[in-house]
């Protein structure tokens, strides 16, 4: 019989507590908790960040971390692309040809899309090179829709769809598609996964309607015919698969008539296998990319429609998901608030508009990582306002109160004092920085609305300079410092964002989502690593973007819808805070949010 050091390589050792780093498989001795202990690798889902549109039955592609979402219904029919680097979405290039139930093959850089539903039943190719499509001069031999393929962009196979159950399959080398071999049970909404043409795999489906009658039978394409091989363990249609003909991936589904799926099974090249990992949301009509040991789920219906993801994971790694939680409510609800602080858990909200007495408020509250607690108030009475700077030296200026939209109120840590008054001013400013270097800019002040002026502020004066917002806005977001700003969105629910470096301002990359009156975070956020969350013109929402300097993508959204609300402490995709906010009535209540961690999966080593 084999000793453990004979199989592992290594003897189990003892340690105080848990070793640094441990690998999978190693096992030791725990001296503090008494047990053996060991490391193994678990099936888990995970909640990311979620779609900007909500779709099903969209085409996908690509690796768990560089995901491709495309068409589908929304409920209208779409065109829009979307692009999932890991942690949450961002726009890619329209599609040429709106349509849904269509396959999807290949890579971010090198995607196929062939067939769907435009109407009609489309025979239609494009390629994808990671920014734009381009439609193929090549169609299928056959047009269908809910059909299903496995591939690359210059070898894939098409097979199955609708109408009529197809048995048809064909095959593209890059320039031209080919009929081939028949399947051997014809049907629609089936399911396919595979690396090239030559090696597919064939799934679930349905055979006819009505009723609709779900099937398990799974097909292995070797490049010449297609073979019976072992079933799915459960029956489903709708759904898209992933991987390859000897490890594939497949969650979600329908199963009947409105009943949705939630389980996954794997393909191991002879079984599939349930996985005792879920999707949290059942869902059928989804997308799904990836392998069978990292995929991403997207989209689809529950049986409304919905942009949750959840990514499936076969690792050691405890994933655990970025999320926003309830945290310490404010004792005067408020909107238009104002926030400053280094951290969430040292951070000062003041000022806003008060819905129900509909009354501006100078009532400002120290925020110590668990309670909220008053502080003297400001010596003025505004909302809108903007701030930096920290608890102990913090600044808010500008405003909305219809009499005093210039003033300037700086803390000392213990007190509010009035600062030296700004030129321009008023509501809808965007503004941040220091309590010696700050910025401000745009205005939603009448009657110079939309205002493109700056200002700087140097610890005595506010000046004028010379760099002007290049679109002229106001209800935006200001954030980051006076020689490396943000300014963000703005009415009506822009996608532009601007960034300044002390001297001008340049048109940056634009809003996966177009926002007003959302919320930036506070005082320290800087200009690579923020987040805006909230917002709505007209309605609070509860949506939520990142930026890394290069792109904006979703992030999860807040527990909370609201709008007029505001950031309180560093703000970035690690650690954030959004507090109080409402159109009408205010709210008290706050949210932070914890970016995503993960951790070694160490058990128990027990003799059951």
């Amino acid at each position: 019989m084999s000793t453990f050091k004979e199989i592992q390589g290594r003897n189990i050792r003892s340690y105080t507590t848990n070793p640094d780093n441990p690998l999978e498989g190693q096992m030791w001795y725990n001296q503090t908790e008494l047990k053996l202990k060991g490391v193994t690798a678990i099936n888990a889902f995970s909640s990311s960040a979620p779609l900007s549109l909500t779709r099903e039955g969209a085409g996908s592609f690509g690796t768990q971390t560089t995901a491709v979402i495309c068409g589908g219904e929304s409920p209208s029919v779409t065109d829009k692309t979307e692009e999932y680097n890991g942690s949450g979405f961002s726009a890619g290039g329209d599609m040429n040809t709106a349509r849904f139930r269509h396959a999807g093959v290949g890579t971010l850089t090198a995607g196929l899309i062939f067939g769907g539903f435009v109407p009609p039943h489309s025979s239609a190719t494009e390629e994808y090179d990671g920014s734009s499509w381009t439609t193929s001069p090549n169609s299928l031999n056959t047009a269908r829709s809910s059909l299903a393929g496995g591939g690359t962009q210059t070898s894939a196979l098409a097979f199955g769809g609708a109408p009529g159950y197809k048995t048809s399959s064909e095959e593209y080398d890059g320039s031209s598609w080919t009929s081939t071999p028949s399947l051997n049970t014809g049907r629609e909404s089936i399911m396919g996964a595979g690396a090239n043409a030559e090696e597919c795999l064939a799934f679930g489906g349905y055979t006819s309607s009505p009723p609709t009658v779900a099937v398990n039978n799974t097909e292995s394409w070797d490049g010449t015919s297609w073979t019976e091989v072992n079933n799915l363990n459960t029956a489903r249609y709708g759904a898209y698969g992933c991987g390859t003909s000897s490890a594939a991936f497949l969650a979600g589904g329908i199963v009947g008539p409105g009943t949705m799926q939630s389980a996954a099974e794997t393909w191991d090249g002879t079984d599939w296998t349930t996985s005792p990992a879920s999707l949290a949301t059942a869902r059928g009509r989804l997308s799904v990319s990836g392998s069978s040991t990292a995929a991403i789920a997207m989209a689809g219906q529950t049986p409304s429609l919905t942009t949750a993801t959840e990514e499936f994971n076969f690792s050691t790694q405890v994933i655990t998901p970025g999320a926003w939680a309830s945290s310490g409510a404010m004792g005067t609800a408020r909107s238009q608030i104002s926030g400053f602080g280094a951290s969430a858990n040292a951070s000062i909200g003041a000022g806003g508009y008060q819905y129900g007495p509909n009354a501006y408020t100078n009532a400002s509250e120290e925020y110590n990582g668990s309670t909220f607690s008053a502080t003297p108030n400001m010596p003025v009475s505004l909302g809108f306002r903007n701030s930096g700077g920290t608890i102990t030296a913090g600044i808010v200026f500008a405003g909305h109160d219809n009499t005093s939209p210039t003033n300037t109120s700086l803390w000392d840590g213990s007190n509010y004092s009035n600062g030296p008054n700004l030129n321009n001013g008023g509501y809808g400013t965007m503004g941040n920085g220091s309590q010696t270097a700050a910025f401000i800019a745009g205005s939603s002040e009448p009657p110079s609305r939309p205002n493109t002026a700056t200002e700087e502020y140097n610890g005595s004066s506010w000046s004028t300079v010379p760099g002007a917002l290049n679109t002229g806005r106001g209800n935006g977001m200001g954030v980051g410092s006076q020689t490396a700003g943000l300014a963000i969105g703005g009415s009506p629910d822009m996608t532009n964002m601007e960034e300044y470096n002390g001297t001008a301002w340049t048109n940056g990359h634009v809003l996966v989502v177009g926002v007003t009156r959302s919320s930036a975070q506070g005082g320290s956020a800087p200009q690579d690593n923020t987040m805006i969350a909230g917002g709505g013109g007209s309605g609070a929402i509860a949506t939520a973007q990142q930026y890394n300097g290069s792109s904006w993508v979703t992030a999860p959204s807040l527990a909370t819808a609201r709008t007029s609300a505001n950031g309180m402490g560093a703000g970035n995709s690690t650690s954030s805070m959004l507090v109080a906010g409402g159109n009408s009535p205010s709210i008290t209540s706050s949210e932070e949010f914890t970016g995503e961690t993960t951790a070694v999966n160490i058990v128990d080593i027990t003799t059951s």
